[in-house]
C-alpha cells in the first residue's frame, strides 16, 4: 500500500505545502507541480499520483506560493521557478537515491523547464510535461518552447490531440527540432485537460493509467533502475 505524508518547502521566507506519495516498491521519485488554475490537491493531480505509484513512481507534489495563499493569480515567474528549485532540493532529500524526475500539468512543467534552461536541476534525469502549454489561448505560436532547446536533459511530452494550447500541428514540429531528446506521447482525443470524447473512450478510458505507464517508460528509459 502507497503511503502519503505532508510535509513543508521553505521557499525564502515562505513556506509551501507538498504531499509524498510513496509504493513501497519505488524506482523513482517525479517532482510533479500543479497548473497555474489548479493547486496540488487538484482532482487530475490525485488520480495521476495513485496511478504513477501503481507504476512504481513516486510523486514529491507541491504548491506554489500564490495557490498557497489562496490566490488565483500565478506569482511573478522569478519566485515560481524558485519554487520549482526547492522542490527538486526537497525532492532530493526525499528520493533515498532514487532516480528523481521533475515536471507538472500545463504551467507547472514550463516553470520546470525554465528552471532547468537557466541552470540544470541537480540530479534530474529528465522533465515530464503533462499538457505543454505551448501558446496562451488563442494565440497560435511556439515561442514558449524556445527556451526548450537550452534544457540538456530528456523531455517527455504528454499531449491530448484535442489540445487548444498545443495543437499536434506546432507541436510536432518542435518535439522534432528537439531531436532525440524530446519524447511526444499523444492521447487521441484528449484536451488540455485530458478530458476524452466519447468516440475515444470518455470515461471509461484509463486516461491516468496511460499517462503513468508512458512516465514509467520514459523513466525505465532515462534512468533505468534494477
Amino acid at each position: 500500500m502507497r503511503s502519503t505524508k505532508p510535509l513543508r518547502i521553505s521557499v525564502g521566507e515562505r513556506d509551501v505545502s507538498a504531499l509524498l506519495v510513496q509504493p513501497p516498491a519505488a524506482r523513482w521519485l517525479l517532482v510533479l507541480a500543479h497548473g497555474a488554475g489548479a493547486g496540488m490537491r487538484h482532482p487530475f493531480l490525485e488520480a495521476l499520483a495513485g496511478a504513477l505509484a501503481a507504476e512504481g513512481v513516486a510523486t514529491l507534489r507541491y504548491q506554489f506560493p500564490y495557490a498557497e495563499a489562496g490566490s488565483r493569480r500565478p506569482d511573478p515567474r522569478p519566485l515560481l521557478l524558485a519554487t520549482v528549485r526547492a522542490a527538486v532540493a526537497a525532492g532530493k532529500e526525499c528520493a533515498g537515491g532514487l532516480p528523481l524526475l521533475a515536471g507538472g500539468k500545463s504551467m507547472g512543467g514550463r516553470m520546470t523547464s525554465l528552471a532547468a534552461s537557466e541552470a540544470p536541476l541537480a540530479l534530474v534525469r529528465g522533465i515530464v510535461f503533462v499538457g505543454f502549454p505551448l501558446h496562451p489561448a488563442g494565440r497560435p505560436g511556439t515561442e514558449r518552447a524556445d527556451h526548450l532547446s537550452a534544457v540538456s536533459v530528456p523531455l517527455l511530452f504528454l499531449q491530448g490531440t484535442r489540445d487548444a494550447l498545443a495543437p499536434p500541428a506546432l507541436l510536432r514540429p518542435v518535439c522534432a527540432a528537439l531531436g532525440p531528446r524530446a519524447t511526444l506521447v499523444e492521447l487521441e482525443g484528449a484536451d488540455h485537460g485530458f478530458r476524452v470524447t466519447a468516440a475515444h473512450g470518455g470515461a471509461r478510458r484509463d486516461v491516468h493509467g496511460e499517462l503513468a505507464r508512458a512516465v514509467g517508460a520514459f523513466a525505465e528509459r532515462v534512468a533505468p533502475t534494477p
